[in-house]
């Protein structure tokens, strides 16, 4: 994990890597778990028997916004900024959907810090997450997720 002393440290990483997350595997559970939050029970997510009988995939597959709602977790594995009191998903730019996540498939996450700017009294960051799925020749997932970040005294 890398550790950053305050928000000039971070903005100091601009262009570099954050890291890579180690894999870890989509389960049904998680996709199941996705499809109660979000109220989308299509059944190439949730009905395996039927994925298996109609799917090209033969299996269930992740909904898209799964794989992309998995990153403020992981970007918490890579780094954190000492400083910091209150970080915000403020939204994500540049989403892309390359290739399909099929329940049982080893995904990570590899990052890059893209930009960052003074936002008032803390920082807007853009950071690269490219989603990774293991023995696939073209990602998951790519999108800007971008985030403000705040230390004390930003009120």
């Amino acid at each position: 994990m890398l550790t950053f002393i305050n928000l000039a440290a971070f903005s100091g990483h601009i262009g570099q890597s954050l890291g890579v997350t180690n894999y870890l595997t989509v389960t049904q559970e998680m996709v199941d778990r996705f499809a109660q939050a979000t109220g989308d029970y299509q059944w190439i997510h949730t009905d395996p028997e039927r994925a298996a009988r109609e799917s090209p995939f033969k299996t269930t597959i992740a909904h898209g916004f799964l794989t992309l709602s998995l990153a403020p977790k992981l970007l918490s594995e890579l780094y954190r900024i000492e400083s910091v009191t209150m970080g915000v998903n403020y939204g994500a730019n540049k989403i892309r959907f390359m290739n399909t996540v099929p329940v049982g498939s080893h995904l990570r996450m590899r990052a890059t810090l893209q930009h960052t700017e003074p936002q008032g009294k803390g920082l807007k960051a853009t950071i690269e997450c490219l989603f990774e799925l293991e023995g696939a020749s073209k990602p998951a997932c790519m999108a800007e997720l971008i985030s403000l970040l705040f230390e004390p005294g930003f009120m």
